[in-house]
């Protein structure tokens, strides 16, 4: 513990010897970093805090959930320092006064960018929005203005992206839509053309709906449907024909002077329908008109015996058993025939199936399209009068952006007690060096240790009174001195303090 008392006083001693040396040192380095110090323009911040509700009943009834709101929302933040909006800062602000040309104006959006904070708080709505700024070709009252200047076109760009940019969206989606809905209508319009061509030319006669070879199938299924048909209408008219052999056409016994004819009887029947307004196509009427005609072939029904009416319904029953079994035919003729002509078709082009479910395939594509197109644009067009009807978008400004007072750095008392404090430092690691650096010993133990020999005596030194004299003489100058710089940092100090209660 001695020996580092011992090391200690030492190096007190040397520092004290050189005390001048590290008093200069000190008052060049704190004269440097004052000047320096004063040569850091202020930079001066502006402030705002706005609120913006985005909360809309209607909305979440038109798909418009609050969380896309929200995130239309800090779309909007994260875009605010876009090199667009920081060009419109600067031209219409007072810094357009200070830009000389294109790399002036990049210049300052960059640094613009470097010093605009926006940022949102604990609740999403709040967003403080701040700007900083320092030119030392300005004064402090133009550095102050210009801050407040951008934070509040700031605000403005804000509200204006928040409150237009939807319906300027919205304006632009239609429009595109729109463009888009009319060129698809009209390759929609073309397409199908093309199809309702192909479909005439090799498939119109063919049943159903679809492709070639659905249709070629529902026309199969529809043969043997007919086939069934045919075959019930057959056995309906065999039936028919055998009854109607084993019915007389006349009965026998009955005078005929008894009442009308059969003929007038069936007449005046006819007769009655009509005049029921029964028209020719009725049933009953053609039924009549049948009768009527059969008795008129067989004499008038007056030939000493009378019609059967069994034998005259069976027989025009028989007639429509056959009238059916004759269409049914027919219409299986056709079907065949058309599918043979398809077969034959597909034959000499092989790749017409391939050619129809192509057409078949870039016309759904283009419904498909086309539809999906046509409900964007109405749900667009919905949302788009939503958000202009409802006023969705509720802003408000919190805090207007403040003129700042005082600069919000640097921070110049803290850096004029830094730099004396590093001044002081600098002295006396310079004084403490150059100690190092000599070759003296400063008592007899050094010596000793140093030659390692014993050292006989030493002789202390002998100061007179003129020499007490000029030594206390140089104690008081060199104590005004190291006063002085202490006054002279305090000095700066009361000046920077006055100078922010002056702004």
């Amino acid at each position: 513990m001695a020996a580092l008392v011992d090391e200690l006083l030492v190096i007190l001693h040397g520092l004290w010897l050189r005390r001048w040396l590290a008093l200069g040192v000190a008052w060049g380095v704190c004269l440097a970093g004052w000047l320096g110090v004063a040569l850091i323009p202020n930079s001066y911040e502006s402030k705002a805090r706005v609120y913006v509700n985005t909360q809309s009943l209607l909305e979440d009834k038109v798909g418009i959930t609050q969380v896309q709101a929200q995130q239309d929302l800090d779309r909007v933040r994260q875009t605010l320092a876009s090199t667009a909006n920081l060009e419109r800062v600067v031209k219409e602000t007072d810094l357009n006064r200070t830009v000389d040309g294109p790399r002036d104006l990049a210049a300052k959006i960059t640094g613009l960018r470097e010093t605009i904070t926006v940022m949102a708080q604990l609740d999403p709505s709040m967003i403080d929005i701040s700007a900083t700024w320092a030119d030392s070709g300005l004064s402090d009252g133009a550095n102050a203005r210009i801050s407040q200047q951008i934070v509040q076109k700031l605000v403005d760009i804000f509200q204006e992206t928040n409150l237009s940019s939807d319906k300027v969206e919205t304006r632009q989606s239609l429009a595109f839509l729109d463009q888009q809905l009319a060129a698809r209508g009209k390759q929609l319009a073309a397409a199908e053309q093309r199809r309702v061509e192909f479909e005439q030319r090799y498939a119109g006669m063919l049943p159903g709906a679809g492709s070639i070879g659905q249709r070629m199938d529902a026309a199969r299924s529809e043969i043997n449907s007919i086939d069934s048909q045919l075959v019930q209408a057959q056995s309906a008219l065999a039936a028919m024909n055998g009854q109607l052999a084993g019915t007389p056409q006349t009965l026998p016994g009955v005078g005929a002077s008894g009442g009308p004819s059969a003929l007038a009887q069936a007449q005046a029947d006819l007769a009655s329908m009509r005049a029921r307004g029964f028209t020719s196509s009725h049933p009953d009427v053609i039924a009549a008109q049948r009768q009527v005609d059969l008795l008129r072939g067989q004499g008038g029904g007056s030939a000493g015996s009378t019609p059967n009416p069994a034998y005259l319904s069976i027989r025009s029953m028989q007639a429509e058993r056959a009238a059916t079994v004759q269409g049914l035919s027919a219409r299986k003729a056709q079907l065949q025939a058309d599918l043979n002509a398809m077969a034959s078709r597909q034959t000499d082009e092989p790749g017409l199936a391939a050619e129809q479910e192509r057409l078949d395939r870039d016309y759904q594509v283009l419904k498909t399209q086309y539809d999906k197109m046509l409900a964007d644009r109405e749900e667009i067009r919905l949302r788009g009068d939503v958000k202009s009807e409802t006023g969705s978008v509720q802003f408000r400004v919190i805090n207007p952006p403040s003129l700042p007072t005082a600069p919000a750095a640097p921070n110049r008392p803290l850096l004029l007690l830094g730099v004396l404090i590093l001044g002081l430092g600098a002295g006396i690691g310079t004084a403490f060096a150059v100690a190092q650096l000599k070759g003296g010993f400063p008592n007899a133990a050094r010596l000793e240790k140093a030659l390692g020999v014993s050292v006989i005596g030493s002789i202390s030194q002998t100061v007179s009174a003129a020499q007490q004299a000029m030594e206390r003489q140089r104690m008081k100058w060199f104590a005004g001195a190291s006063g002085g710089l202490a006054a002279l940092c305090l000095l700066l100090i009361v000046i920077e303090f006055v100078q922010r209660g002056l702004a």
